[in-house]
């Protein structure tokens, strides 16, 4: 490899890395409610409706995130909302930490959900349109495994703050020092995207070609830079759908497939656990300390398994990921619920809960992201991924809110026996209408609708 394509590699990593900072961001902000939610529940005297919404106001943040993201990208252009997602992760990060009211605290992560829901659309967009063609997929792939490394990191500093004083000292302060934790990687995205350009695609459709040609060059080398500069310019006018082409003609079972595989990614608890982990290692008689750690174990299979994801995605096909993944997970939900029904306490209910993450982080967790991001038309591909991940966050909310209302009027067994019949329903889903898109272009994807 020459010198110049070198250079060439190091710049996309570091726009790559910079941009992933998004995702470790989202993985982050959306579980340092894991560690909190117990002492918020004793601090505030919370119901289990309000247990709920303390751990899922910053999900209607994320909702309403991604439904303006896309549009103001495309006004604004990446780089600038980038940065306002790093502002709004800084400000949710300061404010959630002071608050003297449930309402307070709720504003403020709701200010964070915004900055979560607005970076998980346009982080990845940002880095398919630096990334060269040849190495796009496995660019992307990193980025969800930034969100499972953001989870991890605050998994791990969760317990260190839990373990520096006790159950009164947390209730009082601990919670506050877990949320005030997202200042540091907040500031430090917010310093690096002011080093890096804006996409030469959408500098490109603003008219600044100069500007778009200049940073392409730095990326592909002037060979290739023109003739990619060529091809944008000629498919930009393609890149345009609307709702209504969307839900009508041949590419309505497209975003019906998007859809229902977002819902599905989420219904099967993963959010639950993810949020409520400490709670539950709690429920069957861990102390705290320990509740804690195990949570920790948790973030780490889920790291691990997502490099099997990532490894096997292009080799087994993303349709049997998804099955071979769906079918453990939802075994081990089941597993989950006997441990509740039948008072199988200690390491047994560890093991279940990480077969499940394992099957979880090797299939649905990267994999979906990459479906829906194959299967629509390039013409409405922005449009559609707006409104699959609309649809992925609501069922989000969903299932973060009902959590705690489950646990208490169905009882812990019930709740993931209900989880295991959600998988079992994805599983038909996936076997009978989701297609695989291994090894095809997305000219012959689209072509198959």
């Amino acid at each position: 490899m020459s010198s110049q394509d070198t250079t060439n590699m190091r710049t996309v990593y570091l726009l790559t890395a910079v941009a992933a900072l998004g995702g470790l961001l989202f993985g982050y902000d959306t579980a340092v409610i894991s560690g909190a939610i117990g002492y918020l529940k004793i601090r505030f005297e919370l119901s289990a409706v309000m247990t709920g919404w303390a751990a899922s106001s910053a999900i209607i943040g994320c909702i309403f995130g991604a439904m303006f993201a896309g549009w103001a990208s495309d006004r604004f252009g990446r780089k600038k909302v980038l940065i306002l997602t790093a502002v709004l992760f800084l400000v949710s990060a300061v404010g959630a930490a002071v608050p003297e009211s449930l309402t307070q605290f709720a504003v403020f992560r709701f200010i964070g959900g915004l900055g979560i829901g607005a970076a998980s659309m346009v982080s990845p967009l940002y880095i398919t349109e630096l990334a060269p063609a040849s190495i796009r997929g496995k660019l992307v792939s990193y980025y969800q495994l930034a969100i499972v490394i953001g989870i991890l990191v605050i998994f791990f500093v969760n317990t260190l703050i839990q373990a520096s004083g006790d159950e009164a000292w947390n209730v009082a302060y601990g919670w506050r020092y877990m949320m005030a934790s997202g200042i540091p990687p907040a500031l430090l995205f917010l310093v690096s995207l002011l080093a890096v350009p804006e996409s030469p695609r959408w500098l490109c459709r603003a008219g600044r070609d100069e500007e778009a040609l200049e940073i392409l060059t730095r990326i592909n080398g002037a060979g290739r830079a023109g003739e990619i500069l060529n091809e944008v310019k000629e498919t930009l006018h393609e890149e345009q759908g609307t709702l209504r082409e969307l839900f009508t003609g041949r590419f309505k079972k497209a975003i019906f497939v998007g859809i229902v595989l977002s819902v599905f990614s989420q219904v099967q608890g993963i959010n639950a656990i993810m949020y409520y982990a400490p709670e539950i290692f709690k429920a069957v008689g861990a102390g705290t300390d320990a509740a804690f750690q195990q949570t920790v174990i948790v973030g780490i299979i889920n790291v691990l398994f997502t490099f099997v994801a990532i490894q096997w995605v292009d080799k087994r096909g993303r349709k049997s990921l998804l099955l071979w993944g769906g079918a453990g997970m939802g075994i081990s939900l089941m597993l989950v619920g006997m441990a509740f029904r039948y008072g199988w306490t200690g390491y047994g209910l560890l093991l279940f809960i990480l077969l499940y993450i394992a099957s979880f982080a090797a299939s649905y967790g990267p994999v979906t992201w990459v479906i829906i991001s194959e299967i629509f038309p390039i013409k409405m591909r922005g449009v559609a991924m707006s409104v699959a991940t609309f649809a992925l966050w609501v069922a989000v909310y969903i299932v973060t809110q009902m959590f705690p209302v489950l646990l208490e009027q169905a009882g812990p067994a019930n709740t993931f026996f209900i989880f295991c019949a959600m998988s079992a329903l994805a599983f038909v889903f996936v076997l009978k209408q989701t297609p695989e898109t291994k090894g095809r272009t997305l000219e012959e994807i689209e072509k198959s609708w």
